[in-house]
């Protein structure tokens, strides 16, 4: 009969499994007395023997070790630790219900951007700023689902990989306005660049690549609103201010590239700047 002891602190018990044809037996109590014995019959013996095998296991589980005459003394495996749960990425807008009016100020405003395409830069960034404020406060909508922001915000995206003479949405500001907005938007625009010609704008065109290469498309969308942003530009982000977004981004990057067999190095030599002077030189400071 086998005999497995847990001592430990004021435990000091013991446990006996007995198998006979479709019985099962268990003998337990204190170490040094008789203990108790509890019998339990079966329809047949391949049902007593799972019975037996499962508290085997159960004990060795618990830190019952076995003393039998002859068998090896062993523990089971502790359980690993359970890994810590990642902390997940912040929400990109507030939450909020979007009301008639909320709506139509989101499209008034989107509807001022596209009119000023072509404008001078200080008019266009004005613009996409009050545009991206209004959207805001929508609370992440996805613009497909409201016909009054749908068709203007659809025509702005594609006016990313536009020819230059008809008045461009510089990158940057398509990035913060899908920013400000569920991420299926950033699903469809990205596939808009995709199937642009590649001259266009390849800014545009490594920023839907990155995205089909990490296949994560919120991590992509928030990936790509950092290769886009230009450090001291006009009221942007400081470059202190670019490199404590990355930092908080970086671990959820680097946990899903790990996670799919890859590696933030690797990664990152797999985008192509496009000769983009700007992109390669926000790529090289991932890895920094």
């Amino acid at each position: 009969m086998r005999r497995f002891e847990f001592v430990e602190g004021s435990s000091s018990k013991f446990w006996e499994p007995e198998l006979k044809g479709s019985t099962f037996t268990v003998t337990f109590g204190r170490i040094g007395t008789a203990g108790q014995r509890k019998e339990k019959a079966f329809p047949d013996e391949a049902s007593a023997r799972r019975e037996y095998e499962k508290k085997v296991a159960e004990k060795q589980r618990e830190g019952y070790v076995e003393v039998t005459a002859g068998a090896a003394a062993t523990t089971a495996e502790p359980p690993p630790p359970p890994k810590p749960e990642k902390a997940p990425l912040p929400r990109r807008m507030p939450r909020a219900s979007p009301t008639p009016e909320a709506v139509k100020a989101a499209a008034d405003a989107l509807a001022a951007l596209r009119a000023r395409l072509g404008w001078r830069s200080w008019e266009v960034t004005s613009r996409a700023r009050r545009a991206r404020r209004t959207l805001r406060a929508l609370g992440g909508v996805d613009p497909a689902a409201h016909p009054e922001l749908a068709g203007t915000f659809t025509a702005l995206m594609e006016r990313v990989v536009a020819p230059p003479k008809e008045g461009r949405l510089p990158l940057r500001h398509a990035l913060s306005l899908l920013g400000a907005v569920d991420v299926a938007a950033f699903i469809r625009a990205s596939e808009v660049w995709r199937r642009a010609a590649a001259p266009a704008a390849p800014a545009a065109a490594a920023v839907s690549q990155q995205a089909a290469s990490l296949g994560e498309p919120e991590l992509a969308l928030r990936l790509g609103m950092l290769l886009a942003e230009r450090p001291g530009l006009g009221g942007g982000l400081s470059e202190d201010g670019w490199a404590k977004r990355w930092a908080e981004l970086r671990p959820h990057v680097e946990s899903h590239l790990t996670s799919a067999g890859g590696s933030l190095a690797a990664w990152v030599k797999g985008v192509d700047a496009g000769g983009d002077a700007h992109l390669a030189k926000r790529l090289a400071r991932l890895e920094a």
